[in-house]
C-alpha cells in the first residue's frame, strides 16, 4: 500500500520522526512561552541552555559514572540552579528596562556558553548512547517502532500536560500569573514574588535541559546544537501565540510532524516550511493561533 506513491512504512516512520521532533519543539518552546508569558522576557539563550542539559548528560556519564535515569533528573535541576544564578545576578536587574536590553543579554550568554563549550570539546561534539533499556524497537505490524523515539514522546506529553495543568488549573499558577501583573497586591498577602518570578525563570529553563538529556542519545551532543534549533522554536512560539501554553505545545508537536512529512514529499521545502506557516499566520492573525489579540 501506498500514499502519494510512497510505502505506507515510509509515510509512518516519517509520522514518527515528526512527532520526536515535534516533542522537542513543545517542551523548548513551552519553556520560551512561560519565560515570556510570565515574565516577558524573549530569552534567546534557551538553545543554549537546552545545550547544557545535553552535555551535563553526556558528563555525568562520562566523568562520574551515573547513569541516564540519574541525569534525567539531575540535569534539569543543574540547568535550573543556572537559571537560578543568571535571573538573580543579570536579569533581574533589567526587567524595568527596555525590552532590548534583555534580548541582548540573552544573545550574549548563548554566544558565550556555546563558546565556552566549543574551546573544551571541539564544535563536532561529544556522542551519548541511550540506556540499554530503552534500546531496540517493537514490531508492530505496519511498522517498526524505536523504543527510545516512544519513550521522548510519551515523556515530552507527560511532561507538556503536566506544566499546563500547573500553571492553568493550580493556585501556584494563579500566583504566578497574578504576580506578574500586579506584583504589589500579591505580595500584599504575604507572597514573595521575586521568588516566585525567580523559580518560574528556573522552571522554564529546566525544561530546556530536560529536553537536552532526552535529545542527548538521538543528537550529536554539540555546542551548536542549540543554535541550530532555538530559531525554528522560536518560531513556533509565535506561531502558537508568544504567551500561550497551549499554542506552544500543540504547535509544536503539529509543526514537527508537518516538517517531518514535507521531508518526505518535497525536501527542498522542509528548511522552510516553518518560517512560511509562520509568515502566513502573522499576516492573518498576529498575536498568533492561540495568542490573546490586544
Amino acid at each position: 500500500m501506498e500514499i502519494f506513491g510512497y510505502p505506507v512504512q515510509a509515510v509512518l516512520s516519517q509520522l514518527v520522526i515528526g512527532l520526536v521532533n515535534g516533542s522537542f519543539y513543545a517542551m523548548l518552546s513551552l519553556g520560551l512561552a512561560i519565560i515570556f508569558g510570565l515574565l516577558n522576557v524573549i530569552n534567546l539563550s534557551h538553545g543554549a541552555l537546552y545545550m547544557l542539559g545535553a552535555f551535563a548528560t553526556w558528563m555525568g556519564l562520562d566523568y562520574l559514572g551515573l547513569s541516564y535515569w540519574a541525569m534525567l533528573i539531575l540535569a534539569p535541576l543543574i540547568v535550573g540552579l543556572i537559571g537560578v544564578v543568571i535571573e538573580k545576578t543579570m536579569l533581574r536587574w533589567l526587567y524595568k528596562l527596555d525590552h532590548l536590553y534583555g534580548l541582548l543579554l540573552m544573545i550574549g550568554l548563548a554566544s558565550f556558553l556555546e563558546g565556552l563549550l566549543q574551546s573544551f570539546y571541539g564544535a563536532s561534539g561529544v556522542s551519548y548512547s541511550a540506556p540499554d533499556a530503552l534500546n531496540g524497537a517493537a514490531d508492530l505490524g505496519f511498522m517498526v517502532l524505536p523504543v527510545y523515539q516512544a519513550w521522548v514522546v510519551a515523556v515530552s506529553l507527560v511532561v507538556c500536560f503536566a506544566t499546563w495543568y500547573a500553571i492553568e488549573r493550580t493556585r501556584l499558577g494563579s500566583y504566578l500569573r497574578a504576580g506578574t501583573e500586579n506584583p504589589r497586591l500579591v505580595e500584599a498577602f504575604g507572597i514573595n514574588v521575586p521568588r516566585l518570578i525567580t523559580l518560574t525563570y528556573a522552571f522554564g529553563v529546566g525544561l530546556a535541559g530536560l529536553a537536552g538529556v532526552l535529545a542527548a542519545p538521538t543528537v550529536q551532543v554539540s555546542p551548536q546544537m542549540g543554535s541550530n534549533l532555538i530559531v525554528v522554536v522560536f518560531a513556533v512560539v509565535v506561531i502558537g501565540g508568544l504567551s500561550s501554553i497551549v499554542g506552544a505545545i500543540v504547535t509544536g508537536l503539529v509543526l514537527g510532524v508537518v516538517e517531518a512529512l514535507v521531508s518526505l514529499f518535497y525536501p527542498q521545502a522542509s528548511a522552510t516550511v516553518v518560517f512560511v506557516i509562520m509568515a502566513i499566520v502573522l499576516v492573518l492573525r498576529p498575536a498568533g493561533l492561540f495568542g490573546k489579540e490586544r
